[in-house]
């Protein structure tokens, strides 16, 4: 047998990789005395990708340094992030992830019976855990609540209270878990800090914090659920693997916001402790690396080309991906898949005058949304913050379109120019004039209040259609019905990339043309 790693050598093996600890001494304390008992906990929205194997690759590194390790599988969480995950399939998503984390798990040789998992649900509907929520809602600002969730909870202008709960419920998850420390993204600080300020008020400790730094994805920014391009789905086909990373961003010589390469630092290392380049004899034959940085600096001086790189962890990977596959190829797996996570362009719309039938189809493609050109603008005569404008959508005559944009948009920035407008939705008066559509802007999350229209492509023609990324083909409403509320929930998921550019779920707005973007309101809200 081999020896016990000594508090030095669990220490190690605990932060390696990390890219934050907050509460070292304590750690260090601890270990000192007997093994820490940490969480890693996981809202079941979107399917794991994956860069999933970043946190399983450091959960094998805790069980190696003897820590007692709980898997919570946030259930409540996802729910309460607006909706992400519906209600009628939070179960079915639940089950799906316990699933799929422990065929990661297995994939990598990390014993599940050293592991405890964990529901959400299991202790959050209790009487004692909601007493506290209480308690807890009874000292934090709104103001902190918002901030703690920036980084995880998705940010719309208007934010639903469950999203203000959501770092309330992760602090007193440290308590109810019996935990010393807590391990996540580094995308979670806010909250961290958020659960060392409030958990001492409600007489329970101040946690341990361990952050992992975020792992590119193959588009060279964050690996997102939502965003197809940029990951590589647990249960994507050896086909898929291989067009995926043929298009990753992967630049000679460029060790930056490279995807592949973190991909390789974060996961396949820590599993191995080697890297093998596959290299044909001719280019200098195979070679394998026993310590990142040396990779690394092969890479950036150009040693190493990115077909190969891309080669060698598309091998790698699927040896990864190959049991989980397998696993998931059963017909009961494939079952709770396609219930999990069910294919909106099959869903079957309502019919009329059915009180039971099958649940409204709520996607982009029932939004008729055009190019518009604004031909005039005056103020409305009765309202000083409002402007009435004729814009033209390629129809017969112009559109009347009362918007609030006074106090944002100067008059002569609005004459002639092209927007984005919203043609079904139902007429409505706005102090005495018919609105016939809808101007939409970005708009800022933060005071000052900043509104700026949506600019379609440069050469966009009036009445062209704007389309989300992947809805081109479906037909719009001739009317939406107020009371079904279909672009409101849209619009929940409707934001401003960190490019500029107008999403819906990570998806883009788009024309013929290309990308529907805004002036500078990054990260902002549209309505």
């Amino acid at each position: 047998m081999e020896p016990a790693p000594s508090p030095q050598e669990k220490y190690h093996l605990i932060t390696r990789n990390l890219q934050e600890v907050l509460g070292e001494d304590k750690l260090m304390a601890i270990l000192k005395e007997r093994e820490l008992k940490i969480y890693w906990g996981t809202a079941t929205t979107g399917k794991p990708h994956v860069a999933y194997f970043v946190p399983m690759s450091k959960i094998a590194d805790f069980l190696k340094a003897g820590c007692e390790v709980t898997i919570l599988f946030a259930d409540l969480h996802a729910y309460l992030d607006n909706m992400k995950a519906p209600w009628e399939l939070l179960e079915l998503r639940t089950r799906y992830y316990e699933n799929v984390i422990k065929a990661m798990l297995e994939s990598i040789g990390v014993p599940l019976e050293k592991l405890k998992f964990v529901r959400g649900t299991d202790y959050q509907l209790s009487k004692e855990y909601t007493l506290d929520v209480y308690r807890l809602s009874s000292v934090v600002t709104q103001h902190d609540a918002k901030k703690a969730g920036a980084e995880v909870v998705k940010q719309v202008e208007h934010p639903l209270l469950s999203g203000l709960l959501y770092p309330g419920l992760q602090a007193l998850d440290e308590e109810y878990l019996k935990v010393d420390a807590q391990f996540g993204g580094v995308d979670q600080r806010k909250i961290f800090t958020f659960a060392e300020k409030y958990l001492p008020s409600l007489g329970y400790a101040k946690r341990v914090h361990l952050m992992n730094p975020m792992v590119p994805g193959l588009t060279g920014s964050k690996m997102s659920s939502s965003e197809e391009d940029s990951k590589i789905d647990l249960l994507d086909r050896k086909e898929d693997v291989k067009k995926k990373l043929k298009k990753a961003f992967c630049e000679p010589g460029n060790v930056e916001n490279n995807g592949v390469l973190s991909f390789i630092k974060h996961v396949l290392f820590p599993l191995k402790s080697e890297f093998v380049v596959l290299r044909e004899e001719k280019w200098g034959g195979s070679k394998t690396y026993t310590a990142y940085e040396d990779l690394e600096k092969d890479f950036a001086e150009q040693v190493v080309h990115p077909g190969d790189l891309k080669n060698s962890v598309e091998v790698a990977l699927n040896k990864l991906l190959d049991p989980i596959r397998e696993k998931f190829n059963s017909p009961e797996l494939k079952q709770l898949t396609n219930a999990a996570y069910p294919n909106p362009s099959k869903a079957k719309p309502a019919e009329k005058g059915t009180k039971n039938s099958e649940p409204e189809n709520v996607v982009p493609s029932r939004l008729d949304i055009r190019v518009g050109k604004v031909i005039n603008v005056e103020k409305h005569p009765d309202a000083d913050s409002l402007y009435v404008e004729k814009i033209d959508v390629g129809e017969p005559e112009p559109r009347t379109v009362v918007s609030g944009l006074v106090q944002f948009v100067p008059k002569e920035q609005l004459q002639d120019r092209l927007v984005v407008l919203l043609c079904n939705l139902k007429p409505q008066k706005m102090r005495g004039v018919e609105s016939q559509g809808m101007v939409l802007c970005a708009c800022s999350l933060g005071e000052p209040r900043q509104v700026e229209p949506l600019d379609p492509p440069a050469g966009s023609c009036a009445g062209e259609r704007v389309y989300v990324e992947g809805y081109e083909s479906g037909e719009p409403d001739d009317e939406l019905k107020p009371k079904k509320k279909v672009f409101e929930k849209l619009q929940a998921d409707f934001h401003v990339s960190e490019d500029c550019i107008a999403q819906w779920k990570q998806r883009n707005f788009l024309t013929k043309l290309g990308t529907v973007s805004c002036k500078s309101l990054k990260g902002g809200s549209i309505s």
